[in-house]
Parts: structure tokens; C-alpha cells; sequence
């Protein structure tokens, strides 16, 4: 039988990513608007304005997701976290139909101002996790990377491109691909690859997700 098939006629992927839209619009003191428009920071005052371009999800929603449907028996995934959701991450994989390895780090070049408090933000998180007994293709460098930031358009003529929000860098599918054998699945991917399917209000859609 085909990896992509089964009786059923449903595609299953070997090699899964995903970056899911966390919630993180409490507990921070900063109400985070859908879309490009100004925001309320009730602890900061109005007169500062953020945005993000993307609809968030709530743990639950996620959770929620049927992504063991789209994976094979044997599989793996790579689902991004942020500092705020580390605890949860595992579960997530969990309910997803997946055993959780490990932790890998993404080290960002610093550049301007930093949020996160004491601690300034500069690390993201990418849990490592299998369904099955899939081998893998070689072994990875490492558990840390300090891989170029993602820049979109400049949003003005003669200015600077800016870094795409929460984008991942091309150089992390590299990896993934050296190291998890396809067909290969991007949930709420921003942009295509070649060879890959694509799940996502940014991308084509190549399977259906009930929510």
C-alpha cells in the first residue's frame, strides 16, 4: 500500500511540521488585534499600537486538531512552540497521535528591541516527535541553530525589509528534510515548497482539516 494511501483514500504523511497560532492575547497585559489594526495595551496605555497578521487558536483548539489522521503509521513531527507553551507542547503531540522526544532551539540574531521581560526573547522551540518506528534519514548536527531570520517585502518603497512574523527559516526544512523521509505535510504554512503539501490561510491547501 502507498504511503500517501490507505482504503479510505486519505493521504498520510511520513513527515509532519506545524507552527501553530498560540494565543498569547492574556496574561500579558496586551490585547493583541486580528489583523493590521491598532491595539489596546489596557496596562501600557493606548496610545501604543501592535498587530499580528493572523488569526490565533486557543490550546483547546488545537488540541482539538485531527492531525493523526493525516500521519502515517509511522511518522514523525516537528511542531513549534513558543517559551509560554513549552509545558503544553508534549500534550499537544500527544493528542496529535505522536510521543515527544525532544526540544530543538532556534538562537535569533538579535536585532532592536526585544520583548520578554528580564530575559529578552530570543530563542524559539520545535518539539521533535515520532508516531511509530520511522528511521530516520541521517542524524542531525545538534539539538540548537542559529539560523537567518525570514524577511518578507519592504511595506514602503526605499525601506528596509522587514522580519515576516513568526516566520521559520528555509534553512529548518533543509534539516528536516535531511533528516525525515517524505511525503511531507506543513500545517499553517506561509508560503510553498516544492515537494511539499500545504495546510494554512497563507498557502494552498492540499487536505482538508475539520476543526
Amino acid at each position: 500500500m502507498d504511503v500517501r494511501s490507505d482504503p479510505g483514500d486519505r493521504v498520510r504523511y511520513r513527515t509532519i511540521v506545524a507552527d501553530p497560532p498560540w494565543d498569547h492575547s492574556d496574561g500579558t497585559g496586551v490585547k493583541l488585534k486580528i489583523g493590521f489594526g491598532a491595539t489596546q495595551r489596557p496596562l501600557l496605555g493606548p496610545a501604543i499600537t501592535r498587530s499580528v497578521p493572523y488569526q490565533t487558536m486557543s490550546l483547546e483548539e488545537i488540541i482539538g486538531l485531527p492531525i493523526s489522521d493525516l500521519a502515517a503509521t509511522h511518522s514523525h513531527l516537528y511542531l513549534w512552540t513558543t517559551n509560554r507553551y513549552l509545558r503544553h507542547v508534549w500534550d499537544v503531540a500527544e493528542a496529535w497521535g505522536f510521543s515527544g522526544v525532544c526540544l530543538l532551539t532556534w538562537c535569533k540574531a538579535r536585532r532592536g528591541f526585544l520583548g520578554g521581560g528580564t530575559f529578552p526573547s530570543d530563542t524559539e522551540f520545535c518539539l521533535f516527535a515520532r508516531r511509530g518506528t520511522l528511521k530516520p534519514l541521517s542524524r542531525a548536527p545538534g539539538r540548537w541553530y542559529d539560523w537567518p531570520r525570514r524577511f518578507g517585502p519592504p511595506v514602503r518603497a526605499g525601506e528596509q525589509r522587514n522580519t515576516m512574523h513568526s516566520a521559520k527559516p528555509e534553512a529548518f526544512l533543509d534539516l528536516v528534510e535531511q533528516v525525515s523521509p517524505g511525503p511531507y505535510l506543513e500545517l499553517f504554512a506561509r508560503r510553498q515548497r516544492l515537494g511539499w503539501d500545504t495546510w494554512g490561510n497563507e498557502s494552498l491547501n492540499h487536505v482538508e482539516i475539520a476543526s
